[in-house]
């Protein structure tokens, strides 16, 4: 690893899962258009996450983070968006009034376009293609035009992900976000579910609640922190060049920032410590994300914390754990220990989709809800057993009605897989399964707080 950073510093070095682009010099120029174009998001912004991340990390505020596995152009729209902010909205509702503690809330939304995958290329008959790396780079249809490596996407991204971050902001400051609509959050296809019925008392609640606020002065117009909220948003950072024409240096602080997102994080098959996208990440002051897998020993884990976070500053770096409901056990505690061994300050999230995903008898990648919730609570388990702070979640939903996860309290069979599976890469949580997850992670919420602020009595 370089001592000197830049934000070209990472070419020089090895790097996986971007595939080769046939015009070098049409992406050098796109590259070269997009480092004109205003950032997409602020530094002052990503200060502010990060120093909501050190409060969870400290235990004092709880992670939200989840969205789209890889956004589209195709389903780009307003509804779309909506929809998905009002089921995080209802998502840090219950976990709020269930643990009482701020919930930060981080989108993969607005730049998670890019996909890395398991094999470089897909075999349809006698044809076999570059596989699809998400919007940024080809295209979904399998056809040697459409799965071309093509710049111009990159364009197309920004100009999409800076509509969806204009509209975002709307609704976190514009008055969607006010609790007094907390009815009017409820998804219409959720109506009916046991998720609906507990969400109606919850949210019933919370207007009766609120009247009272009302009645002793304290209301919206007065107390902007019950109409607004924080919406940050967060991507893996996989294709460089794009990430590299939006690095700014700050000029308040003269550092340099990734104004692709809020929050960006390296996947877990591009950690290699002297590889291309630590080097790059090292470097951004931005919140970090890591992901942690089976394959990920704990000297490497180590070895890469001293890289990302040197100066072992809170909020700075998060450790998201995918290892599958029926790995966790077996590598998550030692990846505690060494770090609670060498004293670094982390936040643990628990991404419980990437190591579930397995193949129905008929043919379609799913995930078993009921694998999810497993190494969720495993999750929570090992936490209390260690005596750390399980911070949070990262998973991959949607607000549309789609059948890609099996399970679920209103169950999705794998027989209802092919009705509504629209996701182009890894299937998602639906909002019924999305807002039932929310309840389970209330309750291992609200014992964690509770453990954590029990007495202890000394003989």
């Amino acid at each position: 690893m370089k001592e000197q950073w830049s934000p070209s510093s990472w070419r020089n070095l090895p790097m996986g899962q971007v595939p080769a682009f046939p015009d070098l010099a049409e992406l050098a120029a796109v590259e070269g258009r997009i480092a004109t174009y205003p950032p997409l998001v602020f530094a002052g912004e990503a200060r502010a996450l990060k120093a909501r991340l050190a409060d969870v990390a400290a235990g004092r505020a709880l992670l939200l983070q989840g969205g789209d596995c890889a956004e589209s152009f195709a389903e780009h729209g307003a509804d779309n968006i909506r929809d998905m902010f009002r089921l995080f909205l209802q998502m840090a509702v219950v976990l709020t009034f269930a643990a009482a503690s701020p919930i930060v809330k981080v989108g993969r939304i607005a730049g998670q376009f890019a996909k890395p995958r398991s094999t470089p290329t897909e075999r349809q008959g006698d044809m076999e293609l570059l596989s699809y790396h998400g919007d940024v780079i080809n295209g979904y249809e399998f056809s040697p035009e459409s799965r071309r490596p093509d710049p111009a996407r990159q364009e197309m991204v920004y100009r999409q992900s800076a509509a969806t971050l204009n509209l975002l902001r709307a609704f976190a400051q514009g008055g969607y976000a006010n609790l007094e609509n907390v009815q009017r959050w409820m998804l219409d296809f959720v109506a009916g579910s046991p998720q609906y019925q507990q969400y109606q008392a919850l949210a019933d609640r919370i207007t009766e609640t609120l009247a009272f606020m009302r009645a002793i002065g304290l209301d919206p117009e007065n107390h902007p922190e019950l109409a607004t909220t924080d919406f940050y948003t967060s991507h893996e950072a996989l294709l460089l060049g794009y990430e590299q024409a939006l690095t700014r240096v700050d000029s308040t602080s003269g550092d340099w920032y990734a104004t692709s997102g809020h929050m960006i994080w390296i996947g877990d098959r591009t950690r290699q410590p002297n590889h291309a996208h630590v080097e790059y990440c090292r470097g951004v002051k931005n919140p970090i994300g890591l992901k942690c897998g089976p394959s990920l020993e704990p000297d490497t884990l180590l070895r890469l914390v001293d890289i990302l976070n040197p100066q072992n500053e809170p909020g700075r770096l998060t450790l998201i754990a995918r290892f599958g409901f029926d790995k966790v056990a077996d590598h998550l505690p030692g990846l505690i220990r060494a770090i609670e061994r060498e004293g670094h300050v982390v936040v643990w999230s628990c991404d419980p989709m990437h190591g579930n995903t397995v193949k129905a008898g008929n043919g379609y990648k799913t995930r078993p809800f009921d694998h999810i919730v497993s190494e969720v609570e495993d999750f929570f388990a090992i936490h209390r057993a260690e005596g750390t702070i399980a911070g949070g979640v990262h998973i991959e939903m949607t607000g549309v009605n789609v059948t890609e996860c099996t399970g679920g309290a209103r169950p999705v069979t794998e027989a209802d897989l092919p009705s509504r599976y629209l996701t182009h890469c890894d299937p998602r949580l639906n909002a019924s399964q999305a807002l039932e997850l929310a309840f389970t992670l209330a309750d291992l919420f609200k014992r964690d707080r509770a453990e954590r602020k029990a007495p202890v009595f000394v003989a």
